[in-house]
């Protein structure tokens, strides 16, 4: 009954001419990530290693959810802070918590330490509140010059208040591509590189989501079970089932179903 809808669908995502299409980025990232891309990545997640105790991810939503999910997700529970050659990390700038901020800032005066920044506009409140107070204890910390080379920004490629101070002060960059909302950039340099700063292997990562894609490159409904998640929810919605808790009493999947 759904199979000729789930393959005129199926078609319309891979050819990307559907609503919404414009942000369909994510659909074949696994097979078609930029090595050099990922080198940089590496390459800078080493040099935080070898430089700090700490890495503080500021973001907001989907600018670090999935990091998130997967690092307490992929990690063992009490291996997560900063053990085995690797990091701390911390997030921040996701809420107006003026307490926590505090205590962070505190929590750092005597770490070594690095920032990512990740916003595509910069303008995000929460998130730029949170990276203006640690920009400044970096400053204080390290000076201006060694401070700028422990702020990576992840930002848009050419426009936004992030990716103009990240010019003017010598950051290093990442892009955040045009084509990825927020929800589903896990597979970018917004979730790579505090995933990996967190000792997980982005090959292996990669290697994962690639498997996924080609387990639901089929159009056919019995081969897919994305789309059999999918006819599943429209077959409840039409029946007026139209809310969906995800709900996990494991702690390590908090994240993963927020």
């Amino acid at each position: 009954m759904l199979q000729p809808r789930i393959k005129q669908i199926h078609q319309m995502i891979h050819e990307k001419n559907g609503v919404g299409s414009d942000f369909l980025g994510w659909v074949d990232l696994p097979l078609t990530y930029a090595p050099e891309e990922l080198a940089a990545i590496k390459k800078a997640v080493s040099q935080i290693k070898d430089d700090s105790e700490v890495l503080v991810v500021a973001g907001i939503g989907g600018s670090y959810l999935g990091a998130r999910a997967a690092i307490e997700m992929l990690t063992p529970y009490f291996a997560r802070e900063g053990k085995g050659g690797n990091p701390q990390v911390i997030f921040a700038g996701h809420h107006l918590s003026g307490d926590y901020l505090y205590q962070l800032l505190n929590y750092l005066e005597d770490k070594e330490f690095s920032i990512n920044v990740i916003s595509k506009s910069g303008t995000t409140t929460e998130t730029a509140v949170a990276f203006r107070f640690l920009k400044k204890l970096a400053e204080k910390k390290y000076g201006k010059k060694e401070a700028a080379t422990r702020i990576y920004a992840t930002t848009d490629l050419r426009k936004g208040a992030l990716r103009q101070l990240a010019q003017t002060e010598g950051y290093q960059t990442f892009v955040i591509p045009d084509d990825l909302g927020g929800r589903y950039s896990v597979l970018s340099p917004v979730g790579l590189l505090p995933i990996a700063a967190a000792g997980l292997d982005l090959d292996q990562i990669l290697a994962g989501a690639g498997e996924a894609y080609q387990a639901c490159s089929q159009a056919d409904l019995e081969q897919n079970e994305a789309y059999q998640y999918a006819a599943l929810r429209h077959l409840f919605y039409n029946k007026g089932k139209i809310i969906e808790l995800m709900v996990s009493y494991e702690p390590a999947l908090h994240y993963f179903s927020e």
